[in-house]
């Protein structure tokens, strides 16, 4: 069983469907509420356009959903879109990966660019 897939929240299909290519871009609290409750496990980057390294993270958690051992489900939210997010999430830079397991958040990275296998390892670690 693969992760969600999607350009949009209102295209994605639920947690488990087929595919892990790319992230599913939440437009704001309530689709990222969506999503996270739809899924086991959920990897979200906080990002920003214009931000390099959030360009950069964003394929990369297409292939942290398939190297790792939980069911992953991966998802991008631009805080700017939905301001109490920022507050919300206590984001302080970008990018900030929080991942979910059963709709809550259980861990947080926020240091910039971080390896793939280091993401994953993160990942198996929090999601077990």
């Amino acid at each position: 069983m693969g992760s969600n897939t999607a350009s949009n929240a209102s295209e994605a299909s639920p947690a488990g469907s087929s595919g892990a290519d790319r992230p599913v871009s939440l437009a704001d609290a309530d689709a990222l509420d969506a999503f996270v409750a739809d899924a086991d496990a959920a990897l979200v980057e906080f990002y920003t356009d214009g931000c390099g390294i959030c360009a950069s993270m964003e394929p990369m958690i297409g292939n942290v959903a398939r190297g790792t051992e939980a069911d992953l489900a991966v998802g991008l939210v631009n805080p700017r879109d939905d301001p109490p997010l920022v507050e919300r999430f206590d984001v302080r830079s970008v990018p900030l990966f929080v991942l979910f397991v059963d709709g809550e958040p259980t861990a947080r990275r926020a240091e910039g660019f971080i390896p793939g296998d280091d993401l994953t390892a993160w990942v198996d670690e929090h999601a077990a």
